[in-house]
């Protein structure tokens, strides 16, 4: 089983023979209908162009192998590791309702303690009903500690007390949950921003990541999302989930591409080991 085999494979180069302009034409197309986006796509397949060119390849297959090595280029940008070398590590997650933001705090959890760390949750959601018995149910699969307060409590308080007891406890990495309103943005960027104040005065010394969760199956509206977040709260790594039940996993590709943004994590299915490490070269491989 290779790293992606759960992703829909795009069929880009389905049913060609030859290199000609109605290949291109045709390749564009169904490059932009895999939500790779038009800006980029056009870019890919320019760069195509001119390598078949310049390498004098003439044959489907040797385009394929080179589409393959340009998606994975395209898609290496930044570190898409996570950053934990400072104690408590933070990593705040951010994201519209619905994208498997809280699944995905459980899932990198549990990774995290299977590396021998200590790891708090922190139920900063306070906005959604049943936000922190869900994250509740995840922290006692992982074997993580939290810390939550009422449904509609202060989230910085509720960040403020988790960044307390990690302390207090000497624990590694602190998953920081929060609320998912995009569509009162004015309200989420005070709230978000609040909490970046309070992680920097309680704890300058640890190393901070704001990871956006995105859903892939919602393609180009998840770049206007990404775009919304990025400007709010300087996202540092993207988490794209659902990626098992769409054929527009070309998404990746334009996140990459247009914010220069490394995607961190890759979720292909409902189980743990199923949100992989990104890794642009496998993840071009299964997708064309």
């Amino acid at each position: 089983m290779g790293l992606f085999d759960k992703i829909k494979k795009i069929g880009l180069f389905k049913g060609f023979s030859k290199l000609d302009d109605e290949f291109y034409e045709n390749l564009e197309e169904a490059m932009i209908m895999a939500d790779v986006g038009v800006d980029t796509t056009l870019k890919a397949v320019e760069q195509l162009r001119n390598r078949t060119k310049a390498e004098k390849i003439k044959d489907v297959e040797g385009a394929k192998e080179c589409m393959r090595e340009i998606l994975a280029e395209m898609m290496t940008v930044g570190d898409s590791g996570l950053d934990l070398s400072g104690k408590p590590a933070i990593l705040l997650f951010i994201g519209v309702n619905g994208v498997g933001k809280t699944t995905t705090i459980g899932k990198i959890g549990a990774k995290l303690k299977d590396q021998g760390k200590k790891v708090l949750f922190s139920a900063a959601d306070t906005f959604r009903a049943a936000a922190a018995e869900q994250l509740t149910i995840w922290a006692d699969r992982a074997g993580a500690e939290i810390v939550r307060q009422n449904e509609g409590a202060d989230p910085a308080a509720v960040v403020f007390d988790s960044l307390s007891a990690a302390k207090a406890r000497g624990c590694d990495a602190v998953l920081v949950d929060t609320a998912g309103r995009l569509h009162n943005k004015a309200n989420l960027m005070n709230e978000l921003n609040k909490i970046s104040r309070v992680i920097q005065r309680e704890c300058p010394e640890s190393s901070k990541e704001t990871l956006l969760v995105l859903d892939a199956t919602t393609g180009q509206n998840g770049l206007v999302q990404a775009k919304q977040f990025r400007e709010t709260c300087g996202v540092t790594g993207i988490v794209l989930t659902k990626l098992d039940g769409t054929a527009k996993g070309g998404i990746a590709i334009a996140i990459a591409q247009e914010l220069q943004v490394p995607v961190k994590y890759a979720g292909v299915g409902e189980g743990v080991e199923d949100l992989k490490p990104f890794d642009p070269k496998a993840f071009a491989d299964a997708l064309i």
